[in-house]
């Protein structure tokens, strides 16, 4: 599927439909940044491994692990099979957290091997909803990972939620911000109800990889609403009267001084 940036129809966020409105948001950044081709890995086993390294560090962190990985002939399969944990530590040490991440990579391989013959393609083929199952189980895997492997390397239709989302959704009144992953999941979903199946993968990409750029340059824990495609009237929480930056600034300096 190719995503063309543009506006493909008139807007409607005066409706109070959560799920409308998100799809809203995502054609806006469409068009403000133009598709993103996530996720940055050269194969499955590539974007696997990259989903336990980039939890809790910075994607350049990431980079120099995968780099290390690739350099060592590991980044595969049989690479992580044969490996030696303590050889395993050593590469991805710029990620952090390498011994715990370590044994969860190698966890992941236990599996695919004992249930899925080793291979990709079998895991790939088996319904997600199981393999989320399986997934969830190994250690140093949450909802978020689960779902981004899922997503980027089995190429499976399932959104992956982020805190990006969360402040986007709730900061634009979609949502509680005390939601939980599955309720985030869930409105995300139903953004693209009646959309041919075979898009979803496709959209699901875009709409995580949008929201993490502008939830990178713009919805942060302080939020900079100057300059951001989705400062705009028509995307204010339903029955605001001020403008929406303002809105946005006066509840998350709320909810600071809430927190103290």
């Amino acid at each position: 599927m190719t995503l063309v940036a543009g506006r493909p129809h008139e807007f409607s966020s005066t409706s109070g439909n959560p799920a409308q409105r998100l799809r809203e948001f995502y054609d806006e950044l469409v068009a403000a940044y133009g598709p993103q081709h996530w996720w940055p890995a050269q194969s499955a086993i590539e974007t696997i491994v990259g989903a336990y390294l980039t939890q809790n560090t910075a994607w350049r962190n990431v980079e120099r692990s995968i780099a290390n990985l690739r350099e060592a002939e590991a980044l595969s399969v049989e690479g992580l099979r044969g490996i030696e944990l303590e050889r395993l530590r050593t590469l991805i040490r710029p990620s952090g957290y390498m011994v715990r991440k370590s044994l969860a990579i190698k966890a992941f391989i236990t599996l695919l091997d004992a249930e899925y013959g080793g291979l990709l393609d079998a895991l790939a083929a088996a319904p997600a909803e199981d393999t989320r199952r399986a997934l969830l189980e190994l250690p140093g895997v949450g909802p978020e990972t689960a779902d981004a492997i899922l997503l980027y390397a089995l190429n499976q239709p399932v959104m992956v939620v982020d805190e990006y989302l969360r402040r986007v959704a709730s900061r634009h009144g979609l949502i509680d911000a005390r939601a939980r992953y599955s309720e985030l999941q869930k409105l995300a979903h139903a953004a693209f109800a009646g959309e041919p199946k075979l898009s979803l993968v496709d959209h699901y990409n875009e709409l995580h990889a949008l929201i993490v750029e502008v939830g990178k340059s713009h919805c942060r824990g302080v939020p900079r609403c100057d300059g951001c495609p989705l400062n705009r009237p028509e995307f204010a929480p339903p029955g605001a009267a001020t403008p929406l930056g303002s809105v946005i600034e006066t509840r998350s300096a709320a909810r600071k001084r809430g927190g103290e």
